[in-house]
């Protein structure tokens, strides 16, 4: 079969079957639920495998029109070039095998069809949205990611314990997106106001024959827009506060949105715009001194949390921000290729925590636990492996990806790079106080919990050998010139063969330079795992309780308070404005007009109802007046 009839057949696949099992699920097996969500998701990998083998230049599908104008038409249409293929491959690689995890799991739940159903409605929508050949059809997808990621956040919603908090967590993360998708909603119509077509080979091809210049009004408020439905999407300040709170929904849901799919959404907006981007450095820098600020604030956050998922949560929002630093350097390739390692570092992280909580019978404090790495080895062992990885340890995945960000840090200003290693430095930190706390040291749980403890079935611990596998040798996809003469930087070129603005940056430092920088980026990785080793293992030291916190340890366990001030300057006075304004609304302006407009026609029933008298001669007398005044009119028109 040819490309074009694969692509289709890729996106049908999970909606395909989260039809049916939303349709026939509850009345199924949950092995037939189950099984088939996750079939359905590994047949579209392997298909897309077998796109990405046969893919020789980009290839456009039109699946129907939509609109048909004059001077505009918008099209149902799908692009696959090197970009999309490449983020198809994440999301069902990724996407099947926490699909796989899920069926351990969410083994006992009992909405297991209605999740499955979801997960497939999610993969669909993150399909439609790194596939389609223009804005519209990524829109399409990246509200049906925001509806999807609110029915799984909020999954738990009748829990008798946590059920209001997961609905207020879910409405938190869906109205937090809503702000960004306005902007980018915006963004949409002045590129159809100003260009006429959403289409982005037809608008690189356009910007690129009008010579447009840098920095020009309506190019700056276009980048602008689509930054802040990135922002939303992606989690930068000021609307970072949803992603941890969306830690709130089953484990197997954080590892699919913060691994990725839905937070990559934004990454992926800024890449495939890069023409625009490319054209509005003030756009850039904004983009750069904003995701500088959030991966620092993110991960100093991290380092007082004690919720394993919370950790992980604002390890995503710091990564995130490592990668928007990236973008607003122009370095595209260099950013796809930490979000491709950090999906499966990332992704094992958050199963190899649901995997210690599975053990720990729903336990996600880690001050409760201790010494699992004798319980549950495989689960420890991957762990292990995704915390080197993240925190950038030699020759695994993270240690090239981040290195590359970092070397072009390097280049741009010199500042900037000291504050990204102040970023990662605390990324290792935070990361290995919670291996150390978890994993080694005395069990500090219950006695039934430990009775209870267990690794995972098969279907939880495979998933997570395989993307430890990954997590070490994702690195090599590419790898800098001082490593190979031949073949380095693979993943930059393939990029750049076919991909609209993309192109091979030639230019590289020297190896001298690139091997200073690496022995700075292994000293900081291997000094902060000794601190933390020394702290937690060695003097056995144990998270301060909440209420002995000081100073910067209470900032950071309370997350530099950033939802206590929005609750004050934005929840709190909506609030106010709901209740007086249904006062001023609903009681006086509505209830004062039904009630005047009562008042006023009871009053004009009760001057004709004086009139009403019943006497022949009175309404004579009225007819006379009336044909008086008739005459008089028709003589004074004449």
């Amino acid at each position: 079969m040819s490309v074009e009839q694969l692509i289709p057949i890729i996106i049908a696949i999970p909606l395909l079957v989260g039809a049916i099992n939303g349709i026939y699920g509850k009345n199924l097996s949950k092995n037939i639920v189950g099984s088939l969500a996750t079939l359905a998701v590994f047949s579209s990998f392997f298909l897309a495998l077998f796109v990405f083998f046969n893919l020789d230049e980009a290839v456009k599908i039109n699946l129907f029109t939509v609109m048909k104008l004059e001077s505009f038409s918008l099209n149902a249409s799908l692009l696959v070039d090197n970009l999309s293929i490449w983020m198809v491959l994440i999301i069902t690689g990724v996407g099947a095998l926490i699909h796989l995890f899920s069926m351990g799991y969410m083994s006992h739940d009992e909405g297991y069809y209605k999740f499955f159903t979801y997960l497939n409605l999610f993969i669909f929508a993150m399909l439609i949205l790194v596939l389609g050949s223009n804005y519209f059809m990524l829109f399409f997808g990246w509200e049906g990611v925001g509806i999807c990621s609110y029915l799984l956040i909020g999954f738990h919603y009748s829990d008798a314990q946590k059920g209001m908090l997961n609905s207020l967590a879910a409405r938190k993360a869906f109205i937090m997106n809503r702000i960004g998708d306005l902007g980018l909603l915006v963004g949409l119509f002045l590129i159809l106001s100003q260009f006429g077509t959403l289409e982005y080979t037809e608008l690189a091809a356009k910007i690129k024959m009008d010579s447009i210049a840098l920095d020009s009004e309506f190019i700056v408020a276009i980048t602008m827009c689509l930054f802040i439905g990135a922002t939303g999407k992606s989690a930068q300040i000021p609307l970072f506060t949803w992603l941890p709170d969306a830690m709130a929904g089953p484990t197997p849901v954080s590892a699919l949105i913060h691994a990725a799919t839905m937070v990559t959404a934004g990454i992926f907006l800024v890449v495939r715009s890069n023409f625009f981007f490319d054209l509005a450095p003030t756009t850039q820098h904004v983009m750069l001194y904003t995701g500088l600020a959030t991966s620092l604030v993110a991960a100093f956050i991290a380092m007082r949390q004690n919720d394993i998922k919370k950790v992980l949560a604002y390890s995503t929002v710091s990564q995130l921000g490592l990668l928007f630093v990236a973008l607003g350097m122009g370095a595209y390739t260099a950013a796809m290729f930490h979000v491709t390692t950090h999906a499966f570092f990332k992704a094992l992280l958050f199963l190899g925590s649901g995997s210690v909580i599975h053990a720990m019978s729903d336990e996600q404090d880690i001050r409760k636990m201790g010494g699992l790495k004798k319980f549950i080895p495989t689960t420890h062992l991957t762990f292990l492996i995704g915390t080197l990885a993240i925190s950038g340890f030699p020759l695994l995945s993270g240690f090239y990806s981040k290195d590359e960000i970092l070397g072009h840090a390097f280049e741009h200003s010199t500042l900037i790079y000291i504050i990204l290693m102040i970023s990662v430095t605390l990324t290792a930190m935070y990361m290995f106080r919670m291996y150390f706390v978890v994993f080694h040291g005395k069990f500090r749980g219950t006695h039934e919990q430990e009775h209870h403890l267990h690794e995972s079935p098969s279907n939880m611990t495979i998933p997570l050998v395989i993307l430890a596998v990954l997590s070490i040798f994702g690195g090599l996809l590419n790898l800098p010139g001082i490593f190979l003469k031949k073949g380095a930087h693979w993943m930059s070129e393939f990029f750049a063969e076919n991909t609209a603005g993309l192109k091979v940056i030639h230019e590289h430092m020297d190896s001298g330079t690139t091997l200073a920088l690496m022995t700075v980026a292994v000293l900081v990785c291997l000094g902060a795992i000794s601190i933390c080793h020394s702290v937690y293992v060695k003097k056995e030291l144990l998270p301060v309780e909440d209420k002995d916190l000081k100073g910067w340890e209470l900032a950071s366990a309370n997350k530099l308070y950033f939802d206590e001030i929005y609750n004050f300057l934005f929840v709190r006075p909506m609030e106010w404005l709901s209740i007086k304004g249904h006062q001023f609304i609903e009681i006086t302006m509505l209830n004062g007009i039904v009630s005047a407009s009562t008042k006023s026609i009871e009053r004009t029933g009760d001057l004709v109802k004086k009139m009403q008298t019943g006497k022949t001669d009175w309404y004579i007398l009225w007819m006379v007046f009336g044909i008086v005044g008739l005459v008089i009119y028709y003589l004074l028109n004449f």
